[in-house]
């Protein structure tokens, strides 16, 4: 089975060495510090996962949520929020914004694999009702 490509978000250099460190063997990890520069990429290279930081020093992810989920090329991409944002009212505006999935840090990483890989299963699913 190829190796799911993941577009991860967060201003925080150290949080992109710590997912490399939990994903880096099993999923190819392109990391971006901005909107901006997801955007560009996603024009680019659309991966087949996208997980965001909420909180980006002057942007939201929940902007880029948005962005992703108003884009017909992308509207079917599978859309974690990975952020330090927890309260009951940050996580309904994740999903209002059209997050699949909201996952609070710090976060343990047998947990996070196991829902990026209950993401990718839902996706797979999805792709095969559209057959």
């Amino acid at each position: 089975m190829r190796k799911l490509h993941i577009l991860f978000v967060d201003s925080d250099p150290g949080t992109h060495e710590r997912m490399q460190q939990v994903l880096g063997k099993d999923c190819i990890l392109h990391c971006v510090r901005s909107v901006a520069e997801a955007k560009d990429f996603l024009r680019i290279s659309p991966p087949d996962m996208l997980i965001s930081e909420v909180a980006l020093l002057s942007e939201s992810g929940l902007e880029l949520c948005q962005y992703v989920r108003h884009t017909p090329e992308l509207d079917a991409l599978p859309v974690m929020l990975l952020t330090s944002c927890a309260t009951l009212q940050d996580k309904v505006a994740g999903f209002e914004a059209g997050a699949d999935d909201y996952v609070i840090k710090p976060f343990d990483a047998h947990y996070l694999v196991a829902r990026i890989r209950l993401l990718a299963r839902i996706k797979r699913l999805e792709q095969r009702a559209r057959i």
